[in-house]
């Protein structure tokens, strides 16, 4: 007999943690499992292990509602990051409920029993188990866990030396006193370049095209301060809004004054560099401020370890590998010891799942997305997809307020499905996400659609979803909710 849950949560990285606590606290008496995948807590935290891992993000909006952050520095490293995941599993009971090595290869909806049947494969000895569940909440992110995203190079096979993507680093792997290139500009790369230049011998990051970087303290004084005066639960309020408010103008002004912002940000980047230093060359985009992710170096330490000496970057093309390094278009050659690929992700929505409702097969870039986190025509299901434009988090607790609001209310009326249902009449909009990154153009087909009003959009804008989802009505209209009959 196969297991049965009220809820199944697909994922125990800072998604599905988040997930369960909301479950447990707000849903009372719901029979809840995290499924992971991996045989550790943490997502992105606990995989990645490339110098300097951290957050792009502060932790007073990266970390949880319900849970403070207590350290000094509010740019996170990974293992900081990764313990506050584990001390919130402990102390509230998560990590009973998660069962590891459990990963979702396919997951069918029956209407004759109103439920989800997962077909879970154990990663440790391939053997197949079903478990079904009332609701499924995917909580896994938004990229491939497998592998990263790196560009046939030409000669890749003719270097002398290792190449390594950032997603596939050995912990332990030693790269003192070696001439390193890291290929890419972002969030990832300038990480990467300044940690790895305190030990190597140098650091080259290579770029097709530069990208937005901004420096911002490690530490918040402020928010230090305040813990020394107040409880820690009102100094982390006060800090947390802030610091969403903060984030909230900036993108607004960013999109509305583009050119003041890029002046605004070249001009601070001249500041750290001097002013003999080529800034329109390799730190000047050729698009608006917000129109990718931007780049955040904690205390300008890229900028440090460039002014030592220590890291160059070089803007070109690549034309192929070398016996000695990467030769350039422009013909250049670069010489290293090392090759870095931080080339970017590959993007999967929710875990390339397998989906099919009552036996027929479910292509998600078909359907519309509601509210950001359901889709059109799959029924008691939802899926976490944080913000682009802000910490990741504030997303993914609006997504469980608003599950666990919907699993109470179909628990009140006696529903036991519930579908978003456009009927035909939405007007689509084919850009699910505003940014023009290549990993999210890379990854366009397949997205779901999004229609051209509320609450058929992916609203990326944390002020505006919390009326919608936190406080919006659940039987809005439309969202069809009834009870199985059979």
């Amino acid at each position: 007999m196969k297991e049965h849950f009220d809820v199944l949560v697909v994922g125990a990285g800072i998604s599905g943690i988040g997930a369960g606590y909301h479950l447990q606290t707000k849903c009372p008496g719901t029979s809840y499992a995290i499924l992971e995948g991996r045989d550790a807590i943490g997502g992105t935290w606990d995989l990645f292990k490339f110098p300097g891992i951290r957050s792009d993000s502060d932790m007073y909006t990266l970390g949880f509602r319900f849970k403070p952050w207590k350290e000094q520095e509010a740019i996170a490293d990974g293992p900081s990051i990764l313990k506050y995941l584990k001390e919130t599993t402990e102390e509230f009971g998560i990590d009973k409920k998660i069962r590891f090595n459990k990963y979702v290869k396919a997951a069918s909806w029956v209407s004759q029993e109103s439920k989800w049947i997962l077909e879970v494969e154990d990663a440790k000895n391939s053997d197949i188990q079903k478990i079904s569940c009332n609701f499924l909440f995917m909580c896994s992110g938004y990229y491939s866990y497998k592998s990263g995203y790196t560009p046939e190079f030409k000669g890749v096979e003719d270097f002398h030396g290792d190449v390594i993507h950032p997603q596939k680093w050995e912990k332990d792997y030693n790269y003192t006193n070696k001439k390193i290139i890291v290929v890419g500009s972002g969030a990832t790369a300038v990480t990467i370049v300044p940690e790895m230049a305190k030990n190597a011998e140098h650091v080259t990051m290579l770029q097709r095209s530069p990208t937005y970087v901004v420096s911002a303290p490690e530490k918040d004084r402020l928010a230090n301060l305040l813990r020394r005066f107040i409880p820690l639960k009102l100094s982390y309020f006060i800090i947390r809004w802030r610091n969403i408010l903060r984030q909230q103008y900036y993108f607004r002004l960013c999109k509305k004054h583009p050119e003041g912002v890029k002046n605004a940000i070249l001009k601070e980047v001249r500041k750290h560099l001097g002013p003999d230093y080529d800034v329109d060359t390799h730190f000047t985009p050729t698009y608006n401020p917000w129109d990718q992710r931007m780049c955040l170096v904690p205390d300008g330490d890229l900028f440090e370890q460039i002014n030592k000496g220590k890291a160059s970057v070089v803007t070109g093309q690549i034309e192929k590998f070398t016996q000695k390094g990467i030769l350039l278009k422009s013909g250049e050659e670069l010489e290293s010891d090392i090759i870095v690929t931080a080339t970017g992700l590959n993007l999967e929505l929710l875990s390339d799942t397998n989906f099919t409702v009552d036996n027929k097969p479910i292509n998600l870039s078909q359907t519309i997305t509601y509210k950001g986190m359901m889709y059109s025509g799959i029924p008691n299901l939802a899926g976490t997809f944080g913000y682009t434009n802000a910490s990741w988090t504030l997303g993914a607790d609006l997504t469980s307020e608003y599950v666990c609001r919907l699993i109470n209310h179909m628990k009140k009326n006696g529903y036991d499905k519930c579908i978003p249902d456009t009927n035909s009449s939405v007007e689509t909009d084919d850009e699910w996400l505003n940014l023009t990154s290549g990993y999210i153009k890379r990854a366009e087909h397949i997205f779901p659609k999004q229609g051209k009003k509320a609450p058929w959009r992916n609203n990326q804008n944390f002020l505006k979803d919390i009326f919608q989802i936190r406080y919006g009505k659940v039987d809005d209209g439309e969202i069809n909710f009834s009870q199985n009959r059979s």
